[in-house]
């Protein structure tokens, strides 16, 4: 045996037939000192800094309509056709008709692909036209699409659609997991578009009829605003494939499909508020006579709430409707949204809880002229981390539909009074505050 020398180097000896290393102090810390760094810097990176909202000198919505568009990098196309899709009866066999009568390209993009007869369907119509020499391409969020089905997924790719996953689980991605693709858009030939909540699977089928069929609310849209679809898909395509879409296949030269004005906002995480976000905060900055809301996943920040309640105090009327707890696919997101259900109830919103099933769609109507329909949740995971896409419509029509909707919907709702939501339990005010500790990762 010999003794290993005292040195600020690496050595290596041996004691008792086992392979002894030493390594340097200094070799220690340091190697401690950039793990801590690495992991301090990617956190940044990832969380980025918290932007306090406010909007400066607000107008009414016809005059701050200009601002919204342009500082959530839009434009306002007019020409076109948008139809009101509700639950997945007016949903799918509206997508199924436009797949099934694609002649150059189909692209899809989803969070979610589960299992049922619908994505049976929806796969076997992609790989049918696959067969016939339309170009189809499919990107599915890694950990949303997860549930799916392998034999579709092969019987796709054999027919010669083209699918990804976004951010799928490997070492080059271990900075970006925590960034999911929660888009929910098709466009066909570059001419039919669609948009809204709905995922890939039986939960979104019939009429919201049960607990196992969710409600949800989708736009199909002809006209020129196809193409901001169209370039929404392409950015995450591009990112993940490193493919180009070009071409009139994919962006075809526009042309008028009805009257109806129309703007996109999509987003991915940059580090800054988002488009999507600055969509919302502005629209309610912007409101003058009623502001409705309809989302599954209401927590809103310090920042939105004195946006809201300064909407109130200016004479808004402003209400706000999400999913029981009992009838939600995470009562966790739930039992968060009811820490400040108190302080927005005490400061004149009106809420109410869709009892029958899970409330899924992102809905806001802004003074009966603007809608908003698209895969936005109303919390810092779709602000901040998310990438997501929402389309404005400016349209009395539309707005006066969404609004019927959710006139009916408040006939299966369930309203909260400050009174006697100040008195629930202690049991579930330690619930509701200990699920809003982590309200900025639901």
């Amino acid at each position: 045996m010999s003794d290993p020398k005292k040195s600020n180097e690496l050595t290596i000896w041996h004691k008792r037939g086992t392979k002894v290393v030493r390594v340097p102090l200094v070799m220690v810390i340091a190697t401690f000192v950039t793990i801590i760094g690495l992991t301090v810097m990617l956190w940044s990176t990832e969380r980025g800094r918290k932007t306090h909202m406010r909007v400066e000198q607000p107008g009414e919505f016809s005059v701050l309509l200009p601002s919204i568009v342009g500082l959530t990098g839009g434009n306002i196309d007019s020409g076109n056709k948008v139809d009101l899709l509700e639950n997945g009866d007016g949903y799918f066999p509206r997508l199924l008709e436009a797949i099934n009568g694609a002649k150059l390209s189909i692209n899809l993009e989803s969070y979610i692909w589960w299992n049922g007869d619908i994505c049976r369907q929806i796969a076997e119509a992609l790989a049918a036209k696959a067969g016939q020499g339309v170009e189809v391409r499919v990107l599915l969020d890694a950990s949303g699409a997860h549930k799916m089905d392998g034999k579709l997924l092969e019987m796709m790719t054999k027919a010669g659609c083209q699918v990804r996953k976004f951010h799928p689980i490997r070492f080059s991605n271990l900075g970006r997991l925590n960034n999911r693709d929660h888009r929910k858009i098709a466009i066909v030939d570059g001419r039919i578009g669609f948009i809204g909540g709905h995922g890939i699977a039986e939960q979104w089928t019939g009429h919201a009829q049960d607990r196992d069929h969710w409600r949800d609310t989708a736009l199909r849209v002809e006209g020129p605003v196809v193409n901001r679809l169209q370039s929404a898909f392409c950015e995450n395509w591009t990112e993940e494939t490193g493919e180009i879409t070009a071409g009139d296949r994919f962006f075809p030269k526009p042309v008028t499909a009805g009257n109806v004005s129309a703007h996109v906002a999509y987003t991915s995480p940059s580090g800054s508020a988002s488009s999507v976000q600055v969509l919302y905060y502005m629209a309610i900055a912007s409101a003058r006579h009623e502001i409705i809301i309809q989302n599954p996943y209401m927590l809103p920040d310090a920042d939105a709430i004195e946006a809201l309640a300064a909407a109130v105090k200016r004479g808004v009327h402003v209400y706000i409707m999400v999913p029981a707890a009992v009838a939600t696919d995470s009562p966790v997101v739930q039992h968060a949204s009811h820490h400040n259900f108190g302080t927005m109830l005490q400061r004149g919103m009106r809420i109410w809880e869709y009892q029958p099933t899970l409330l899924h769609q992102k809905i806001l109507i802004v003074d009966g002229i603007w809608s908003c329909v698209g895969s936005t949740n109303f919390d810092d995971r779709s602000f901040q981390l998310n990438d997501e896409i929402s389309m404005g419509v400016i349209d009395r029509t539309l707005a006066t539909e969404l609004r019927a909707h959710f006139q009916a919907d408040l006939r299966l709702s369930h309203e909260r009074h400050f009174d006697e939501w100040k008195h629930r339990g202690l049991w579930h005010k330690m619930i509701d505050g200990l699920a809003y500790l982590g309200s900025n990762e639901l």
